[in-house]
């Protein structure tokens, strides 16, 4: 460091803080440094977690590359790329009025194209830009769960299109309704950091999109599960999202107060931690078989369950959280094929079923007379399972609706010679493995 910037880091400082002694009394510069200083701790965690929350993308697009077939690979990366791009428009536009700002029970009227917001977010004491992209990291990942839910076989327009609405209309109307100040908040309806506003909601939209799609050819006629092509890939994914989850569930906090994130990043991980091993003993047992991808989803389902629940139980509550999240994985992955739904990468056992599950373990683990099991009576639990229902009851239709008429528009799905061929050499003119493709 020269001498001139020493020079500044030094006399800025001594700068401000005799500009406060000359305009406040020496209680109010106190006030004023410690406000200030609280403020810059904040904002710096919170864009810390945000950070680590958009770069859980990069999670999304690793594990689903490695679960579809080598042929399919590039575009996956590619609708993971565009799918933060489109939902960060829709966010901008709209989506972030309607979850957060002012209007009324069901969605907000205020704040579009980001105008007219104050310099910091009510009731907290971080700009709302910092908020702003926080939220935004959010909404991206609602979307890019329900891409792999329709993995190998969607128009690469349509997905475009529908990670558009996501950030615009579905998830942030659902997110005002919990954490906008709407209906299911005045209710006491408790979501910490999004099993049912980001997993839930994405798992959903998914959900709808693979019905109107239907079954990739190759399971078109009850054929077998197809495999993924690399589980070197996918394994780096998952890693790379549980990480992303140490910003995503302790980042909700908003604030960086010591004790609550350090309780909240040892549930997440606890949980994370006897997922994977619940699922892969079930594997193992059913099949003889170590099955690392079912350990890999066991593991992102049991972040998943404790992402509501994660500042409001013991650290002992999460690793039974994480046992039964990875027990729901693997016979919610079976419980795909029976019903005949064609989730490529098992997203909807991870992010819906555990979703589900995560907000009713606010209702029974929740400490401090929140929980059934520590004083809180049926009550809590009742609200949760109302929240849940009123996610499916909007989220769903309103979905199915939106991928019904992409598909008499502009079209849903790959023809079927793209989807033989592969949607890398057509759609994008690369393939991820040329050596290999003639």
């Amino acid at each position: 460091m020269n001498v001139k910037k020493l020079i500044l880091r030094i006399a800025v400082p001594i700068g401000v803080f005799a500009m406060m002694g000359i305009f406040a009394s020496p209680a109010e510069a106190k006030g004023l440094e410690q406000e200030t200083v609280f403020s810059a701790v904040d904002t710096v965690w919170v864009l810390i977690a945000a950070f680590l929350v958009f770069f859980m993308q990069c999670g999304f697009g690793f594990l689903e590359a490695g679960f579809v077939r080598s042929k399919n690979v590039v575009n996956i990366m590619a609708e993971n790329i565009m799918d933060t791009t489109a939902t960060t428009v829709g966010f901008i536009i709209a989506g972030f009025g309607l979850m957060f700002g002012s209007g009324n029970a069901f969605f907000g009227t205020e704040w579009f194209f980001l105008q007219g917001m104050p310099d910091v977010y009510p009731g907290l004491t971080i700009p709302i830009l910092a908020f702003f992209f926080f939220q935004f990291a959010f909404s991206a990942a609602a979307s890019t769960i329900a891409s792999g839910l329709m993995a190998e076989r969607t128009d690469f327009r349509a997905d475009l299109i529908y990670s558009f609405f996501t950030g615009l209309l579905i998830y942030p109307i659902f997110g005002h309704w919990v954490w906008g100040g709407g209906w299911l908040a005045e209710l006491g309806f408790t979501d910490f950091a999004g099993s049912s506003v980001v997993h839930l909601v994405g798992a959903l939209i998914g959900l709808a999109g693979t019905i109107v799609l239907g079954k990739r050819k190759d399971k078109e006629f009850g054929g077998e599960t197809i495999r993924g092509h690399n589980m070197p890939l996918a394994a780096l994914g998952t890693f790379i999202l549980w990480l992303g989850w140490f910003g995503f569930n302790p980042g909700s906090q908003l604030a960086a107060d010591p004790e609550a994130i350090a309780l909240i990043t040892v549930t997440t991980d606890f949980a994370a931690t006897t997922g994977a091993i619940v699922a892969m003993l079930l594997s193992f047992a059913h099949t003889k078989k170590w099955d690392p991808g079912m350990a890999m989803n066991g593991c992102l389902g049991g972040l998943v369950a404790i992402t509501a629940p994660c500042a409001f139980v013991t650290p002992m509550a999460a690793l039974v959280i994480g046992i039964i999240a990875g027990a729901i994985v693997y016979y919610g992955t079976a419980l795909m094929e029976i019903v005949r739904i064609d989730d490529p990468v098992g997203a909807f056992p991870v992010h819906g079923l555990n979703g589900i599950f995560g907000i009713l373990a606010v209702g029974i683990w929740g400490t401090d007379g929140l929980g059934l099991l520590h004083g809180g009576g049926f009550t809590q639990l009742g609200i949760q399972a109302l929240g849940i229902l009123a996610c499916i009851a909007f989220v769903f239709p309103t979905a199915y609706v939106l991928f019904q008429v992409i598909k008499r528009t502009v079209g849903l799905r790959v023809t079927p010679e793209v989807e033989t061929t592969g949607i890398d050499l057509v759609y994008h003119g690369i393939g991820s493995y040329p050596e290999f493709v003639e």
